[in-house]
């Protein structure tokens, strides 16, 4: 990490006055504790300690540049396939014996277009590794359509480390219901939860739907515990208590959600009418 000028500039003085002591040359001692800002000496320790700061930035960046080229390699597996997932093209070919696109004259626009895959995450199994997929429709997760994700795969077969079972997968996100009791100030909230000003009829509901959208990263955990924490700033909220949550994915059944829950699809939303609230009248803590 680059030393701040200051600093290098210090530690010059500073042996600069040792090596003059030793030498026993008093004069050299009383021109280094010379106060003038312009002293020669000072002009030049001071370029020395700029080029020496600006040699160890320059460094730092290359040292980074060449950790993040090397964690991208195929050897560091799940972060190389999350990052080729992202960059798959819908109905681009690769470079022949290559793993990337040539997009000489596309656009910026048609690029980021074919782009379909927003977000990924890679999990190392028993057997390989399984890539979870998602994409973005009207600012919503929602899975790749069939010949997406047929087109991926064969993307994947081509790129892949030879011997390397990949398995992809998308598909809509897990299934979330609760019962929660909210104990609510008066003065702020209406007994049916919608605020008494008539800026938002269901604050509740929607900043725990707001919490499973923006707060919990792609094949995150979620945990009721910090989701109850995100209900517990709804203004108007005295306590916020959750009386059970259950989640399930694809047709399973719903099962309660004790410490935490990973959505077997990578995300989780609430199914209509899946929070089940009572609103009881508290006076504010």
């Amino acid at each position: 990490m680059a030393q701040p000028i200051q600093e290098i500039f210090d530690s010059m003085k500073a042996q600069a006055i040792s090596l003059a002591t030793d030498a026993a040359r008093q004069d050299l001692i009383d021109m280094f504790n010379n106060t003038s800002r312009v002293a020669i000496w000072k002009i030049l320790f001071y370029a020395i300690a700029f080029c020496i700061n600006l040699a160890q930035q320059t460094y730092d960046l290359f040292r980074i540049e060449t950790d993040d080229k090397i964690s991208r390699q195929k050897t560091s597996l799940q972060r190389w396939y999350v990052e080729k997932a992202k960059a798959f093209q819908y109905g681009y070919n690769l470079v022949a014996d290559a793993d990337y696109y040539d997009n000489t004259g596309l656009t910026e626009d048609q690029v980021n277009a074919s782009k379909v895959v927003a977000y990924a995450a890679a999990i190392e199994q028993t057997v390989g590794i399984r890539i979870k997929v998602a994409r973005l429709v009207n600012d919503e997760l929602a899975p790749l359509d069939n010949n997406q994700l047929t087109a991926l795969v064969a993307y994947f077969q081509r790129i892949k480390q030879a011997g390397v079972h990949i398995d992809n997968t998308t598909g809509p996100s897990d299934d979330l219901k609760c019962k929660l009791r909210i104990y609510y100030n008066p003065l702020v909230l209406l007994n049916t939860g919608g605020r008494i000003d008539g800026v938002d009829s269901e604050p509740v509901q929607n900043a725990l739907k707001y919490y499973l959208k923006n707060s919990i990263p792609f094949n995150g955990l979620f945990v009721p515990m910090m989701a109850v924490d995100a209900l517990q700033k709804v203004e108007g909220v005295v306590i916020a208590k959750d009386v059970f949550w259950q989640a399930r994915y694809g047709a399973l059944p719903f099962a309660d959600v004790d410490v935490e829950y990973n959505p077997d699809a990578g995300y989780l939303r609430v199914i209509n009418n899946g929070i089940d609230i009572e609103f009881i009248p508290h006076a504010a803590i």
